[in-house]
């Protein structure tokens, strides 16, 4: 991208720490909690609903006055501005004054002199209600017309001619769960009056222009007197993408209420019980194939459970209908999604948006298929992998330009001795009774951006300071993926400085205006290529300084290793700008970019809805216990495309992160309400994430070469979401195992997450 850097003072492609590992392995990384308090500080905690569905008669909160400690109670009443709240649609009261529509909704805060004292007084409100009905279950939702969102159908070809002509039809339901965060750090906001009648709001967000927007409007109070700021999150993978707000601007309501610091930090128990989750589905299909082994056609039924509010749910069901076909070419294609509002958390963005469940259904869709034709399933796939030509088609419109799934595939299958292994999992399945191994090698493409074109823009400031150092100030947060880090690298890249020089500071919206969440997995693409158009500017600007110092032209001039030459003359890049200073040439710039190309036709179902696509395929192999249900997972391999790797030990960290991620989704993390809406897997002590003894032993990950054929940022490719949906592979490998025991002449009904119980049920499912 820049012809005058040395590639020897590059630092974009380096294998670099984390710029914060030093401080986070020494617990010396201030997380919003770590922040000093201002002296006067006090502490909320929310009273929530102790109901799923009804009509408030009464709330009395007289004995939450009185506990000692308590400084003020808030209710719906004491909002200045409105309590009327949305991301897309504003359906979403922020303390419930009428009805109770889920089991943990806020009804109000309490404002109290320590953290205790607050949340022991929230615990002692008499809430009188009339119950209604609660609705729970998505099915019984769908009966009653319950939608969150409108339904969706999107179509093309004629699928209904297909099936009719079609060699073999595989038919059938895939219960796929939800997922909890479970983000190290949880929920969390600190807010701090500021003079003038203006508050700053310390708060773990992905979108604190978001944030900013939802407290200015709860206080009735125009953007500019709200700061939000975020230095760092501990883990947040959608989870603080919207549900954060909620804590935002009950910490500036009471802020402002009071004249004093408040600080917000709800128990874990709490953050579960307030908090969203990944949408659930229920999967039903209808797939076809040909003579030859080729789909003809694919019908599916989403049927997603939204929870009580809109939040991303349609943007999130879209994408699952994008990614509903995963890897495949299927030329006739039908979907119907229908959003269900239950009497649930309202479920939210989480990692991989809907595209993991969409790959899901089709998965075992093709599963059922291979079974039906009595082939391997991977040689199903490849048969119908997406490949040249009229066959990079996907099912709404769009050519697949760079398509290297097919090399792809084929390299994985030869690196990972897929073909023997398979021969030997026959053979140990053949003399073995008790316990049963499974293999699975799937195939998966993720677009990469936001489906809704306005979000897919970014800015960034950039300041170079007389002794050559520089700060940088962007839209996006860091969360822990390395996303300052590779931002420095950015920057230090193209100014030819050393890592060390260039400074990347708290996300602020006091500095870079009206941001988009960090989210989408386009975090770097979009404000790294914003932090890249500042910093070359600046370069530019300096350049012309160098040219006139040394009488050649700009274009000559170029940095590296901490200096500007050119030609035999040089000097070092801090007296550069002290000259730069003197001349009177501003060293500061701020950078902007927009996605190009993406266009898309929501009504239709038509058009570009992402910049670019990823590829990748894993490779799973598992043993489970068929007495017990107990699952091992005895091997992963994985290849990811990721373009130009900013940095390939933040790149292999997410791949390994995001794969783990998933495979508790799949395998471990089991969210269950009562039919009353209370939500029983609401702590650490009901709810298994996977830990270290879960990571398979043996976990091998290599990148497949690719530059990626758009204008990124070096030809990056994201990667944040992308390795989470190849955790599909463990699921298939499971359902393969399961298969085995019947000798592959029936399909398991294996629901996900495949817990021992759900294995121990899908082995009765075939007996």
């Amino acid at each position: 991208m820049t012809a005058a850097i040395d590639a020897a003072g590059s630092r974009v492609g380096d294998v670099r720490a984390h710029d914060s590992a030093h401080m986070h392995v020494a617990g010396l990384a201030p997380y919003t909690d770590d922040l000093p308090e201002t002296q006067g500080t006090a502490h909320a905690a929310i009273g929530f609903a102790p109901v799923a569905s009804g009509r408030i008669l009464a709330l009395d909160l007289s004995r939450v006055r009185a506990h000692p400690g308590v400084l003020r109670v808030l209710t719906a009443e004491d909002i200045p501005g409105s309590n009327l709240h949305g991301i897309i649609v504003r359906d979403e009261c922020l303390l419930a004054h009428e009805n109770v529509s889920y089991w943990g909704q806020p009804l109000f805060l309490v404002v109290a002199e320590t953290r205790v004292a607050a949340r022991r007084a929230a615990r002692l409100a008499k809430v009188e209600t009339a119950l209604l009905p609660a609705v729970v279950d998505a099915t019984a939702a769908r009966k009653k017309g319950m939608e969150a969102v409108p339904a969706r159908v999107a179509s093309s070809g004629d699928v209904i001619n297909a099936l009719a002509h079609a060699s073999v039809v595989s038919t059938g339901c895939v219960d796929i769960g939800g997922q909890e965060h479970f983000y190290l750090e949880g929920q969390i906001a600190y807010a701090l009056p500021a003079e003038d009648d203006r508050v700053v709001v310390h708060c773990a967000t992905q979108h604190p222009s978001e944030v900013q927007q939802i407290v200015a409007r709860t206080l009735g109070w125009p953007l500019g007197r709200v700061n939000v700021q975020c230095r760092r999150m501990g883990g947040a993978f959608g989870g603080k993408e919207s549900q954060c707000y909620v804590f935002a601007a009950l910490a500036a309501l009471a802020a402002a209420a009071l004249g004093r610091p408040v600080k917000l930090r709800p128990d874990r128990d709490d953050d579960f019980m307030i908090t969203g989750k990944r949408h659930d589905f229920r999967i039903g299909w209808q797939v076809a194939v040909d003579d030859a082994g080729r789909i003809t056609a694919a019908s599916f039924d989403h049927l997603v459970r939204c929870g009580w509010s809109a939040d991303y749910s349609g943007a999130v069901a879209d994408r699952a209908v994008f990614h509903a076909t995963n890897a495949y070419f299927v030329p006739h294609f039908h979907c119907t999604s229908f959003r269900a509002r239950t009497h649930t958390q309202s479920a939210t963005a989480f990692r991989g948006f809907g595209g993991p469940q969409g790959v899901l259904g089709m998965e075992a869709a093709m599963q059922d298929l291979a079974l039906k034709l009595g082939i391997d399933a991977l040689d199903l796939r490849k048969r119908n992998l997406l490949a040249q030509g009229e066959r990079a088609r996907l099912h709404y419109g769009f050519v697949l330009e760079d398509n290297v799934l097919p090399a792809l595939v084929d390299r994985l299958e030869q690196d990972c001795g897929y073909r023997a292994r398979r021969r030997a999992v026959e053979a140990f399945n053949g003399g073995s009774r008790w316990i049963r191994r499974g293999l699975a090698l799937v195939p998966a493409v993720f677009g990469v951006g936001f489906g809704a074109t306005c979000l897919n823009q970014a800015g960034a400031l950039v300041q170079i300071y007389v002794d050559g150092t520089v700060s940088v100030n962007h839209g996006g947060t860091e969360m822990g993926q390395g996303l300052h880090t590779k931002i420095a690298q950015i920057v230090s890249h193209e100014l030819g400085l050393r890592a060390g020089d260039v400074f990347v500071t708290a996300t602020d919206t006091a500095k870079v205006p009206n941001t988009v969440s960090t989210a989408a997995s386009s975090g770097a693409d979009l404000n790294g290529m914003a932090a890249f158009n500042a910093a070359r500017d600046l370069r530019q600007r300096l350049a012309r300084v160098a040219a006139a110092l040394w009488n050649c032209t700009p274009a000559e001039v170029w940095f590296a290793h901490g200096r500007a030459r050119c030609g035999g003359r040089g000097m070092a890049f801090a007296e550069l700008c002290g000259h730069a200073f003197a001349m009177q040439v501003s060293l500061s710039a701020t950078g902007y970019y927009r996605v190009p190309k993406v266009a898309y036709d929501f009504d239709t179902f038509k058009g570009r809805p992402f910049y670019y696509y990823t590829y990748g395929a894993a490779c799973s192999e598992v043993s489970i216990d068929v007495l017990t249900g107990e699952l091992q997972v005895e091997r992963v391999d994985i290849l990811q495309d990721v373009g130009r790797s900013l940095n390939p030990a933040l790149d292999r960290g997410q791949v390994e992160g995001g794969f783990v991620q998933g495979m508790g989704w799949l395998t471990t993390e089991e969210l269950a309400w009562r039919d009353d809406g209370y939500l029983l897997t609401h702590a650490p002590q009901t709810y298994k994430i996977p830990t270290s003894r879960d990571v398979p032993a043996d976990f091998r990950v290599a990148f497949f070469e690719n530059e990626n054929a758009e204008d990124t940022v070096h030809r990056s490719k994201a990667i944040g979401e992308p390795p989470l949906q190849l955790a599909v592979s463990v699921w298939l490998a499971i359902w393969d195992a399961v298969a085995s025991t019947g000798g592959h002449a029936k399909a398991p009904a294996l629901r996900a997450p495949a817990t021992p119980e759900a294995i121990l049920d899908a082995l009765e499912s075939i007996r």
